[in-house]
């Protein structure tokens, strides 16, 4: 009875103090596709009875006001009703078709993936995903480096399944050093943690979705309202988004409070890696394939959740 009574609690703080207040600062990220239909944006959300959707999620480098590359590239299907959520993860080397580039001076039109968002932010990188996968983004968010080491400082840090040294030992890499089995890391380290790449784009791929399932079991521990006022004001502040503000915070309270941590599947697109004029990763396309199947069953709300395809649940 306690822990119902405080969850109610909770609940209607969420909704009397935190939502009042960030609301606005959610608002200045949103900044729409060109093809959002803004009726149905505007339109009131209910979570548990909407159908699924699509987010592309967007890890950014991005400098004051260049768009940078995204560096993190994750392909997502969320089915509230039975939440579960898909993961793809698209590696920032893949070669591909980089749609709307003709029209950039000095875009290639056909180079890594990751520069589409350089070339043409949010819009070409959703562009370009739609067309490699042939399925729809409904929505985006992209965040920069600063802003997830805001975040993760804002929770107090993550829990990440780190047994053994993790560090750069290229000379022409960055600095990277991060400690093995510590109970918690802070920003700076979750924020090495998923760019750290001298073992292979699909460790790396695997450690970005790891960090997202921290993020919100993190999220889940959290009773004070106030640290959750402070952790969706620095998102605001440091990322980008056609999902209105109140989607976003009807999304929060639902993973926060209404729901467990999602059933997460996930899957990496495959393919080799070649030289030519520099490193790309050649996509394998029977499997771009049969992930573009899989995404269509994840989206089709009529879809039983056991019927779904699962490759890796975590």
């Amino acid at each position: 009875m306690s822990f119902i009574f405080r969850k109610e609690l909770l609940m209607f703080g969420f909704d009397h103090v935190v939502a009042p207040t960030v609301e606005g600062t959610l608002k200045h990220s949103y900044v729409p596709l060109s093809h959002n239909n803004d009726e149905e944006e505007a339109a009131s959300i209910k979570l548990d009875k909407s159908p699924p959707f699509s987010l592309l999620l967007l890890g950014t480098d991005q400098r004051g006001k260049e768009n940078g590359l995204s560096d993190s590239i994750i392909y997502t299907v969320v089915r509230p009703k039975e939440n579960k959520v898909l993961f793809v993860s698209i590696p920032r080397d893949s070669y591909t078709r980089i749609v709307g580039a003709e029209e950039v001076k000095g875009a290639r039109k056909n180079t890594k993936i990751n520069a589409a968002h350089s070339y043409g932010g949010a819009q070409m990188s959703v562009d370009t995903v739609e067309h490699l996968l042939d399925v729809p983004v409904n929505y985006y968010a992209t965040i920069n480096f600063s802003g997830l080491v805001e975040v993760v400082d804002a929770i107090g840090g993550v829990e990440l399944p780190i047994t053994k040294l993790i560090e750069n030992k290229n000379p022409a890499h960055e600095k990277l050093r991060i400690e093995p089995n510590k109970p918690i890391y802070t920003g700076n380290e979750a924020l090495m943690y998923v760019r750290y790449r001298e073992d292979s784009d699909f460790k790396r791929t695997e450690r970005q979705r790891i960090f997202l399932k921290a993020v919100l079991d993190r999220m889940k521990k959290f009773s004070n309202i106030a640290n959750i006022k402070d952790i969706m004001g620095v998102a605001g502040d440091n990322f980008k988004t056609n999902m209105r503000a109140e989607f976003m915070l009807e999304l929060a309270k639902r993973v926060v409070f209404e729901s467990g941590t999602p059933q997460i599947n996930s899957h990496m697109l495959q393919g080799t890696d070649k030289w030519t004029d520099q490193w790309y990763y050649i996509l394998d396309d029977e499997d771009v394939q049969r992930t573009h199947e899989r995404i269509e069953l994840w989206l089709n709300p009529d879809m039983a959740a056991g019927e779904l395809i699962s490759e890796d649940s975590e």
